[in-house]
């Protein structure tokens, strides 16, 4: 997908620097030791050996966000006030971040330079408006809701008739309504034999392995269908337009009703996108547990690994929009986690489990569980104990550049369990852990023109009734009787 010339134009020109500023040049010099990363992360999980041969084959990706951070990284590096101080060794422990193709494979500065550079990005794209060369759409409903099959219909009908106003969209929708009956996808292409080639079909194993081939996504449903849309897309996701159907809306922040006109301003005139942060998540699994020897995943994960004894193997990684939730599962007891950051010993977590939630997700389960709101523009990780079996734990919130791990240790009488946005449970067996970071690969959000943080705050006040309360009576003062009152008053 390609943005506008106008677009990239507008987003390299604000990394220009004054010359003021550029006779104040930043060094930043980073620590060997906190540029670390463990040898078992950086073993592909695909083929353990062959570690990065997979990633050096990877094309630039055609999603115009990492088109605009490629753009934007170019500029921050040829500027002399971007300029670095460090020890060449840094590089020798994991890809460069053109290469590396999960972020467990990044050091410290890889990791925030990606940061800093989607902050920059994203306060950039929430000011302008973005035109996209739009012509193939995804669309995304409740395949199991009637209402919204239709609904779906509707849209994908306009699309297709788009044909007599200048533009032939290609339009994909979920292979499951290709034989439903309230879809009628048979009758819908017999209207008109230009939309014969025009709807397609697509499934889970499309989105996975060609998610470039959409140049515009649009949701109908609630939060949760969202949160799905971002599911299929674990890599690149093109922007997403939402309608809101659902229950609540947090991030569903347009009205069906409007579709035809939301859809042609969109396509039109440009976008405004908010980008927001998404998290990896690495299940780690022990390799020493069957060892005659007693275990300490606290020593394993801060000690050094031998060259040739990896102490754990990667099964897995989920990117995730809303939280990472590690708790007791089926298990009547309440679980017992430890927990890492970078690499540093943080704390011990008893409880039924912990919520590591984004920006996005602190409305959802990490808000039950008594953690903060947290604005979404905020760059930070929320950590948050479900139901602790103590008086002193309270709510964490730690930097986004940070790596992350929750571990099940060797001695806990239970297995925890993981699940990654409410899907994909795993269990987590003791000596496992899960490895937690920011994602290279944002979620855009399409976003109304014009809101800022009040749209935010409307949607606290709004779904969560957040801070109301009926207001408290003013005082009504006592004032001295006049004249009249006092004789009218005495004659009664």
């Amino acid at each position: 997908m390609e943005g506008s010339r106008q677009g990239r134009e507008d987003i390299d020109g604000d990394s220009s620097v004054s010359e003021s500023e550029s006779q104040h040049a930043l060094e930043v010099v980073f620590d060997d030791d906190n540029a670390r990363r463990r040898k078992s992360s950086l073993v592909s999980a695909e083929n353990p050996d062959i570690v990065r041969q997979a990633a050096k084959k990877r094309d630039n990706t055609s999603c115009f966000v990492h088109q605009l951070l490629e753009n934007q990284s170019k500029s921050r590096k040829s500027h002399p006030s971007s300029s670095y101080n460090e020890d060449r060794k840094l590089d020798k422990v994991a890809d460069p971040p053109d290469q590396a193709v999960h972020s467990r494979l990044l050091t410290k500065r890889q990791l925030s330079e990606i940061a800093i550079g989607v902050r920059e990005l994203s306060k950039k794209l929430g000011s302008i408006r973005l035109k996209l060369k739009v012509r193939t759409i995804f669309l995304l409903t409740k395949a199991h809701d009637s209402d919204l099959i239709i609904l779906t219909r509707n849209i994908a009908e306009w699309l297709l008739s788009s044909g007599d106003r200048g533009t032939e969209y290609i339009v994909y929708v979920e292979n499951t309504l290709e034989q439903n009956r309230k879809f009628d996808a048979q009758g819908l292409l017999s209207q008109d034999s230009s939309y014969e080639g025009r709807l397609k079909y697509w499934d889970n194993e499309l989105c996975k392995k060609q998610p470039h081939l959409f140049d515009f996504a649009v949701t109908l449903g609630g939060d949760g269908t969202l949160l799905y849309a971002s599911w299929l897309f674990q890599r690149i996701v093109p922007p997403v337009l939402s309608f809101a159907l659902g229950s609540l809306g947090f991030l569903t922040k347009f009205d069906y009703a409007d579709y035809q006109e939301t859809l042609s301003t969109a396509f039109k005139d440009g976008i405004t996108v908010s980008l927001r942060l998404r998290f990896e998540a690495t299940i780690m699994r022990t390799q020493t547990a069957h060892e005659d020897r007693k275990h300490d995943l606290v020593e394993e994960l801060i000690g050094d690994e031998a060259e040739n004894n990896l102490t754990h193997r990667p099964d897995g990684s989920y990117t995730i929009l809303n939280d990472i939730v590690v708790d007791r599962g089926p298990n009547p007891t309440m679980s017992n986690t430890e927990l890492f950051m970078d690499e540093r010993f943080m704390t011990s977590v008893q409880a039924d489990g912990v919520c590591v939630a984004t920006p996005t997700g602190s409305t959802a389960y990490n808000l039950a569980a008594g953690g903060s709101l947290c604005h979404p523009d905020n760059p930070v990780i929320l950590v948050t104990a479900i139901c602790a079996h103590t008086l002193s734990f309270r709510p964490v919130i730690l930097p986004d550049t940070v790596v992350l791990r929750v571990g099940v240790p060797y001695d806990a009488r239970t297995s925890s369990w993981a699940s990654f946005d409410g899907r994909e449970r795993v269990e987590l067996h003791p000596g496992d852990y899960v490895t937690i970071s920011a994602s290279r690969y944002p979620f855009a959000n399409v976003m109304p023109q014009r809101t800022g943080g009040e749209d935010w705050i409307g949607s606290i006040s709004k779904t969560l009734n957040w801070n109301s309360r009926q207001k408290q009576k003013s005082f009504k003062e006592w004032e001295e009787p006049t004249v009249d009152e006092k004789s009218k008053s005495s004659k009664s």
